[in-house]
Parts: structure tokens; sequence; C-alpha cells
């Protein structure tokens, strides 16, 4: 987004949104006062003033990945890769039995963001809409131009339908500007949904264009949600061709060789102790580098930059992704002779670890599968050391051990001599992380968390394991592992060569190595699980259907099979067990959304409250909706 757009953003977006949401509708749709000249019909008078309100869409999608308890978080611990760390606290999505009701509070950085996405996501489509209803009563310069603005709209639009379809299955399609107070919202069928975002995305990948700058929609976003939404719909062939043409089109390319630069704030400790993190994959995740012109991968990218005082903010990656290995009075790491606390994550001292890894909260705890079960060569630039950190390479820093302990500089320790567990927490405390990709220094912040600075969305490597996913759905395990082994062996590891062993573990470990906090991991958990049930496909000899979907699925298998602390008896330290059901495949419908919805009927996921009063979805749109 250009800075120059955003105080005309602001005034549009102050003057012609409706407020259009399932939480309060009956007391937003109130007789409309505009408080200037800039109404609707005066606002929207050319492609600059529609592509600024497309604009502040992209504000919304990138507020998933940034913040304190981003809403990424909550994609994260519903999946195989990780569980809330921080569990000092009683309230958070840790026994799910419990904490995920419809009633619960579904939108708190401090419990879960289930509410964010429903919310968000509609807000979105309210916004677009208006754009999209008034498409043909803006001057454009040619077909070109109105047919790019209309693409990126559909784009938006298709992301968040994309997202809700996958998260909450059927939900309601809204697909005009609603211009008065509407309390009759139906649910409508995910598969009828999924087939109007095919029709648009192929449009948008038609028209929209990759000469944009940084930040803004392009064509090879465009077919790389086509092909999300082609695999959520079991067309396998299409899927393979879209990502295809994004692959192959001759713009985007697999970073093979180092771009940009890694200068020496590699970050004070390891600059001390003369490591240079300058491979590949870290040039390619530097925080400098993501935007930058050489950079041939990326085909979604948003946008944070210090300069962008109204939109911005901090990616919160070293607090949310790293373990608390600082101390406090309840939380403490101990020396193996008994000295505590150990460390000390306050900047300025002697031996600075703060500057170089952040204040970390243990949120996105790494289970044992992401931290070790996957990693199966040794030469991964993605697993070596330094680029991803283990608190054992970390050294007892506090200045109060100086003098006083021989382990005053020294590595962290997990056990002493007797074999005592040096920490008191193992959950938050202890386990390790993608530093390589979570560094983002905030000199601004004593605590540091993460500073404000790019982060991918959509990156060609993923586009890649899209396909490999196509390939095996469709039984082509060859074609499958070589587009797996493009990504593999970018990271230097060996490539796979028996294409008889390749099948959806192989794709989602490889997804779980390449795409940590960029992927939204349960989306496409769901996605698969969703798939196994229209295929009828095996997966370790289990077989699944729509009819049972909410007691039996692929989620829940994955996740049991794979995550080492839902039901296997992991008590927090605040007393919480760790659970998850099979019906938590699906989010529940926030409460509040079908409270107020007083004349029609959102239904209810199954598991529950409230799902005995659904009414079947609507199996077709509205030709009023299908804009």
């Amino acid at each position: 987004m250009k800075t120059s757009n955003k105080k005309l953003i602001y005034t549009i977006i102050l003057a012609v949104f409706l407020n259009l949401t399932f939480v309060n509708c009956s007391e937003e749709y109130l007789s409309p006062k505009p408080y200037s000249i800039f109404t609707p019909e005066s606002a929207f008078v050319d492609a600059r003033a529609m592509n600024a309100v497309l604009s502040n869409c992209n504000i919304a999608i990138r507020d998933q990945f940034y913040g304190d308890g981003t809403p990424m978080l909550t994609e994260l611990i519903f999946s195989e890769v990780c569980i809330y760390g921080q569990d000092n606290r009683m309230g958070p999505a840790t026994n799910m039995n419990v904490s995920i009701t419809p009633s619960s509070n579904l939108n708190d950085a401090r419990y879960n963001r289930i509410g964010w996405f429903w919310n968000e996501f509609y807000k979105i489509i309210k916004d677009v809409n208006v754009v999209i209803s008034r498409i043909d009563q803006t001057k454009f310069k040619d077909e070109n131009e109105r047919n790019a603005v209309l693409g990126t709209a559909y784009f938006y639009r298709s992301y968040c339908y994309y997202r809700l379809t996958q998260q909450f299955g059927d939900v309601p399609f809204i697909g005009r500007e609603i211009a008065e107070p509407k309390l009759d919202f139906s649910s409508t069928k995910r598969e009828v949904i999924l087939e109007k975002l095919k029709k648009d995305m192929e449009f948008a990948a038609k028209w929209c264009s990759d000469n944009v700058d940084r930040g803004r929609v392009t064509k090879g976003a465009c077919g790389h949600l086509l092909t999300q939404i082609n695999l959520a719909l079991g067309k396998f062939d299409d899927a393979i061709a879209s990502s295809s043409a994004v692959i192959d089109g001759g713009v985007y390319s697999l970073m093979r060789q180092g771009f940009g630069a890694i200068p020496a704030e590699t970050g004070t400790f390891l600059k001390n102790l003369g490591v240079v993190r300058d491979d590949v994959v870290a040039r390619l995740h530097w925080y400098q580098n993501r935007a930058l012109a050489a950079n041939k991968e990326v085909l979604y990218l948003a946008i944070s930059r210090p300069e962008l005082l109204e939109s911005r903010n901090r990616l919160y990656t070293m607090r949310v992704c790293s373990p608390f290995w600082s101390n406090s009075s309840s939380f403490m790491i101990y020396t193996p002779d008994g000295k505590g606390p150990a460390t000390s994550s306050n900047i300025g001292q002697e031996i600075q670890l703060a500057e170089t890894f952040g204040r970390g909260y243990g949120d996105a705890r790494g289970t044992n599968y992401h931290q070790r079960l996957i990693w199966d060569d040794q030469n991964d630039l993605r697993h070596k050391k330094y680029n991803w950190m283990k608190p054992e390479y970390l050294v007892y820093n506090n200045p109060s051990l100086k003098g006083k302990s021989a382990y005053y500089g020294k590595n962290l320790e997990f056990k002493d001599a007797k074999g005592n567990v040096l920490t008191t927490d193992t959950i938050m405390n202890w386990f390790g992380w993608p530093h390589y990709k979570v560094y983002a220094p905030d000199p601004e912040f004593t605590q540091v968390n993460g500073g404000y600075y790019d982060w991918y969305i959509y990156r060609l490597a993923e586009t890649y394991l899209l396909r490999a996913e196509a390939y095996w759905w469709k039984g082509d395990q060859a074609k499958a592992m070589a587009d797996i082994n493009a990504v593999r062996t970018r990271a230097l590891c060996a490539p796979y060569t028996d294409a008889g062993k390749i099948d959806i573990g192989t794709v989602l470990d490889e997804r779980a190595r390449e795409l940590f906090y960029e992927e939204m991991r349960k989306t496409e958990l769901n996605r698969i699980s969703f798939l196994f049930a229209k295929t009828g496909k095996s997966y370790n000899g289990k077989t699944y259907s729509m009819t049972d979907f909410g007691s039996k699925n692929f989620f829940y298998d994955r996740v049991m099979e794979k995550n080492d602390f839902y039901n296997k008896g992991v008590i927090n330290v605040s007393g919480v067990e760790f659970k998850m059901s099979p019906y938590h495949v699906l989010f529940p419908i926030p409460q509040a959304a079908i409270s107020s919805n007083s004349k029609g009927v959102i239904n209810q996921n199954f598991g529950y409250d409230g799902y005995a009063n659904n009414v079947p979805a609507l199996t077709s749109i509205d030709p009023k909706d299908d804009k």
C-alpha cells in the first residue's frame, strides 16, 4: 500500500461502510447521516479510490500474523504442530472440550481468536462487496483497469470465504452490498460457495497483474488461491493447472542462491560468538530481504514498516514463537549448582541474549513432532544450529551469577548430575524454535518482542507443495515427490528417491518444515479432512465420510497421532489438561452471530450447543448475490 493513499482510505471508510456485522446488526443499521461530502456515489469515482478501499483489506489480512496473541496462534494450536504454551493461564485453548464453546470468549489475545476470523473476514467481505457492487458506476481508463480492480476485489472476498468454509464449514454467503437492515441470513453449503469462488478467482487470475507494488495482490497470488480452492473442491487436474501457471509462468522462482544481505546485526549474542547466518534460507527469511525486488519467490506480502504510522503493527514473533527462557518469580531456570534466577531477558546485560532472541513467552510451544520428528536430514538448513535454536544454545547470563557460580556464561543444561530438571516448567520454558524465521529486532521496545517488518503470506514454495498434494490425490506419486524435492533440496536436504513412500504425511511434514508461521495450518488440515471424506481415500487404514464428519475425521486422527499433548494426560502448571475432541475439526459459530440473526437461521456445527436447531443449508446462491 502506498503511503499517499492512506488519508483517502480513511476518509472513504468513514463515509462509505455501513458497518454490517452479524454481532449487532440491529444496533448498527440506523439511518445513515453522512459526516462529509464523501458519499459512496461521490467517493468511488475512479480506480484510485477503489484501490484505496481495497488496500485497507491488506491491513486486516496482514494482522493475522501480527501482534500479541495473534490469530495465527489459534491456527497453530489447533494442529499437530503447536500447543498453547503460556500455561500460567486458566482460560486459553488448552482443554478445548471446556473452553471452546459458541458462548466462550472467542476473540481475546489471552484465550483464542476464533471470533477474530469470523468478525474480520466478514468485515472484509462487507467492504469488498461495496466495490464489487459499484464497479460499473465508476470510470476506468479501459477494460484492463476495471477488471484488475474487480479481480483484486474477488481475491479478497475469495480469500475470506476460502478460510471461513474450511474453518467453519457452511456459512452465510453475501455477494452484494447490503444497503438496508438484514436479519435473515442463512447458511450456504460450503461446496456451493467454493464453486462461486472458483469462478471469481479464474477471472482474477486472468486480469490481475504481477507488475504491482509489493503488498498488493498479484496474478501469482490469485493463481495460488485458485489452487487452494481447486483442491478444496477435489478438482485435482484444475489444481495442477492453476499451480503450474504460477510455477512455470516465468515470473516467480524458488530462491536457490543468496540475495540481499545479512549484515552483522544477526544479534549481539550470535555476533559475539562469531556466528554468521548467511545461507540461502536465512537470507530468504531475513527481515529486510522479504520485499526486495530480487526476491522472486514472494507471491503476496504483508507490509508493516516503521514509516507507515497509521497502518503498521509489530510482528511479535520473538515473543510468540520462543520459550520463556528468562525468569520470573513463578518460572525459573536454575544452574546445575542450584543458583537462580539463572537467566535475564533485560537488555544491556554483559551477555546480551534479549537483543538477539527477544523476550519469549512460549505461546506457540512446538510439539515433539515439530521440534524433532519431522527433521529427517541433518544437513537441513532450516534445522541447523543457530538457524534453529534450542534452549541449550543459550547461556546463563544473569549478572547475579557472576563471581558466584561457575556456570555463568556456560550453556544452559536441562538436568543436573542427579537427573533433576533445572526448570520449573518444561512446557513454557524449554523447547526449540526457528530463530532464522522469527528474528525481528525491535529497537523501540525494551522488551524485545518483534518489530515492524514485512511477512510472507503466499510464497512459491507453498505453491509447489500444493501441486505435490494435487499429484498425490491423483495417484501420481513420482510427480508429487519431484515437487517436494524442489523445496527440500533448496534447504540442502537429500531428495527423496522412493516414490512409493510418498503420502499425505510426506506433504504435511514438508509443509511443517518449510511454512511454519506462514501456512494457516488448521485451515489446510481441514481442507484435507474434507477431501478424505469426499474421496473415501484411506489414512492409516481409516476411511472417512461426510455423514459422521464431526465425530470421525482426518484432522482429529492426525493431531492425535502427532501431537504429544492433547488427550495424552498432560497437565500444565495451572492444573489444566490438554484435551481435544473430533468435533473440533470445525470451529463453533459465535453464538452472538446466531442470536442476532433473528429472522433467519445460521447453522451451528456438530458438537456445539445449538446444533439441534439447524435447518438445511442453502444449495444455491441467490442470483442477487452472484456478483
